[in-house]
Parts: structure tokens; sequence; C-alpha cells
């Protein structure tokens, strides 16, 4: 029996018989040879159909096979470096198939250029276009790489609700719905507040799931449905969350490179700018940032570049700060102290420095700004009230929140890494949207 084979094993199969199961993406016949490039969810490979090999009945049925035919492909495996395909470099000679439905001719996403709306409107089938298809997969294993290294170094994965009573950062960025007859409730922004319970139990946690953000925003950093990840850790403080990051993002970059090094190669990736990314980090402090951006400010003459650099202290950076400050830098960038004004009401202020809080932002490299954003949480129960008075929130919301602090307090700190910003710098592609496969933005909830 004919061995079945996964594309991405071709080259294990050199010169041997395999089938191989999957869809027709793109067709070329040339008198006596007809090329089908064929895709089977792991690979794109060449497969190469010579007249003589068949009978005229079959070699017509495949030189009019229509695109996305699904099909079941039969032939020797041949080492051919000019073969296309991913991991490309190898073809297969045909020798039997069969074409298991032959697809309707009028199949929208033909192999021509197509808008980004147009794209959009038929995403159940853009999928399958090899750009696409090749960034889904580097997030399957950032997804994976993540979970690797938390369950590695002492995190323990807790699920935290997606309904939730109160806002974590604020109330005008709230999806909410009715609950029975109880009020209203709210898709999670974060799972923050739940894992701080956690750490008391677990020491370090992590949960992992959608986030929701209702903000009215079509940059191309934005989405109202996304994925992140968010470790929490008792007795850390900012200095150890950093390094914490640090070493987790590295690891996410370096398997990333070992699995889907083809993926990223056919995106066109310079993969040796991602072989850069190893601890440590730089770190600066939102002051020293506050000041380079004023130089970079001032050295700019393209007026429209200059209005969108205007930049005083106290504001929180835009994506054109965090691209300008990122230009700056081969790796991620940390950006520390930020002004207390622009961040949730639970991080601990600066000593000495009320103005100022405990929080970091990891900004990636390449104009990519931030994929992290963290901080060490308030400790002392008092402080963390106050804050929520200031910031205006139902102080009966929060009350299991201050009891946290209130039986065995301890300095602890966290962070959220989006996925798909993540997957964004990874793969080097421009918007968001093509990193998830069905992207929630306004106004756009199809299919």
């Amino acid at each position: 029996m004919t061995k079945v084979i996964r594309v991405d094993q071709i080259q294990a199969y050199s010169e041997q018989k395999v089938q191989v199961r999957g869809w027709v993406y793109n067709r070329t016949h040339k008198g006596k040879l007809v090329f089908l490039l064929v895709r089977d969810g792991y690979g794109f490979v060449q497969c190469v159909a010579f007249k003589n090999d068949l009978t005229e009945e079959r070699f017509d049925q495949l030189a009019r096979i229509a695109q996305e035919s699904s099909v079941i492909i039969e032939g020797i495996v041949r080492a051919d470096g000019r073969a296309p395909g991913v991991p490309g470099g190898y073809e297969i000679g045909i020798t039997d198939f069969e074409i298991v439905q032959n697809a309707d001719e009028a199949y929208p996403m033909a192999l021509k250029e197509h808008g980004v709306d147009f794209a959009l409107d038929n995403r159940h089938l853009w999928l399958r276009m090899p750009s696409q298809w090749a960034i889904l997969r580097v997030r399957s294993t950032v997804i994976a790489a993540i979970r690797e290294w938390l369950d590695d170094n002492g995190f323990l994965h807790m699920d935290t609700p997606i309904l939730t009573p109160s806002a974590a950062e604020g109330t005008t960025t709230l999806f909410g719905t009715p609950y029975f007859d109880e009020g209203m409730v709210y898709l999670a922004q974060t799972g923050q507040l739940y894992n701080e319970a956690n750490i008391y139990a677990f020491n370090r946690v992590y949960c992992f799931g959608p986030t929701f953000r209702a903000e009215k925003s079509k940059t191309r950093r934005h989405l109202t449905e996304f994925w992140m990840v968010e470790p929490e850790a008792a007795f850390c403080d900012l200095d150890e969350l950093m390094e914490i990051e640090e070493q987790f993002v590295s690891h996410i970059v370096k398997r990333v490179i070992e699995k889907c090094r083809p993926e990223l190669e056919s995106l066109g990736r310079d993969i040796a700018q991602l072989e850069k990314i190893t601890p440590p980090f730089p770190r600066i402090s939102y002051d020293e940032a506050a000041e380079r951006l004023r130089k970079i400010y001032e050295e700019t003459s393209d007026p429209e570049e200059k209005e969108l650099l205007k930049f005083e202290w106290g504001m929180d950076f835009g994506s054109p700060h965090e691209t300008a400050l990122t230009q700056q830098y081969e790796k991620p960038v940390f950006v520390y102290g930020y002004p207390t004004a622009v961040k949730a009401f639970y991080m601990e202020p600066w000593p000495g420095r009320p103005e100022v809080c405990k929080s970091v932002d990891l900004l990636a490299p390449e104009g990519y700004g931030e994929i992290i954003g963290g901080s060490e949480r308030i400790s002392d129960p008092d402080l963390l009230l106050s804050r929520i008075r200031e910031h205006g929130l139902p102080e009966e919301a929060y009350q299991w929140y201050i009891d946290l602090r209130r039986f065995g307090s301890v300095p602890h700190s966290g962070f959220g890494l989006g996925v798909e910003r993540t997957v964004t710098w990874i793969t080097g592609i421009r918007h968001i949207r093509e990193t998830v496969a069905f992207p929630r933005t306004i106004n756009r909830v199809y299919p």
C-alpha cells in the first residue's frame, strides 16, 4: 500500500512512491506537462504529470482541473532545487490520482490581486492562501511556545472568567450584556485580577484566553477581540518581572525559527533579525524615552511626521512614538516607570515619585511597538483603596480584591502579552487582522 505522507515530511521520502491528499492551489498546462501546486494543510508541493505516463483522458482531466479541487495524488518524490512550494525543493512525479471533487470554476479567490475589503469579505476562503496559511501556522507555534515556557518555569495554568461583574481597567472600553435579572456583566478585558487571587494559592500562575476591548479604533494594531496570555507571580518585583519577560519572549522567537522557518521564508521575513532576539533586552525609563522623543521631534523636518511625533511628559505613547523609539534598537526594548495618570489603578507607585508607577511595556523592534504591558502591583490595602476611589470605581465590587492585601500580602507582579501583536511582529507583516482566522474589528464580524 502506498505510504500516505504530509507535505512537510517530503524530504524523508526522496525516490519513494507516496500519496498526498489535498487541494489544487494552482495549475499550469504546458504541452505534454501539467504542473499542479497542491496544498495539504502542512505545506505546498509541486506535482508534475507527464502526458506519456497517463491515458489521454486522464491527462486531460488534470489539464482542466479547477483551482481548489480536492485530490489524492500518487507518485515518486524527486529532489529538485527549482521546485516551488513550502518547504520546496522537492516535487512528485504523478503516477496516479483521484479527483475527490472538481471545484466550481467560479472560485472567488482566484490567483490575482484582491482588495483588502474583498479579501476580508471572503475570509473563509482567504485562509487557504499561502500567506494566511503561513501566518496562522506561526500563530499556532507561538501559542505552543507560550505554554511550553510557562509550564516549564513553574507557572500553573488557571482559567479565569470571560464574564465579569466590573471593569479591571476602566468602564469605557467594555462590552456589556444583561445577566438575567442581576444587572449588567461585561466581557473580560483581562483575567489579571482573578490571577492575583490565584497566586496566593499557587505562587505563579497564568491565564490564556480571549479578551475584549470596546474601542472604536481602526488602526492596524487594534482588534476588538484578541488573545492574551497573562502570567502573574508572587514575591516578584519589577526587575524580576523584566527578566521573566525577556526569557519568555526569546524562547517564543527561538521556537518559531526552529519550527516555522519555511513559513517565515515564504513570507519574506528577515530571519536574521529574529535571530538577534536573545536576552538581555535594553531597558530605558519613561523619562529617558520622553527625552529621546523630544530630540527625534526636533530633528524631524517632515511637517506631517513632526505633527505625529508631538510629545510631552505625561502623555502615553502612540504608535508613531513607539515606532520612533523601537527603530533605535535591534531587540525589544523595555520602557519602565510610566506616569501614574496614564496607567491602571492597581500599579505600585515609584518610591519617592508618586506621579510615576512601577509599570513596564515591552516594545518590539522594527517599528512594531508594544507587545507586552505589565507592572508591579500595589500590595498595600489602604493605598489600593485610595486608588480605587480616585478612579471612581465601585468599592463594593473590589472588596475581594482589597482582601488579597489584607491576608498575607506580598510584592507581586504580572504582565499581559498579546498573541496577535506578537505574531504580527514575528512574521513581519503590516496588519494585525491577518494574524487571526476570523478577525473581529469595528464594523466587521463576518463570517
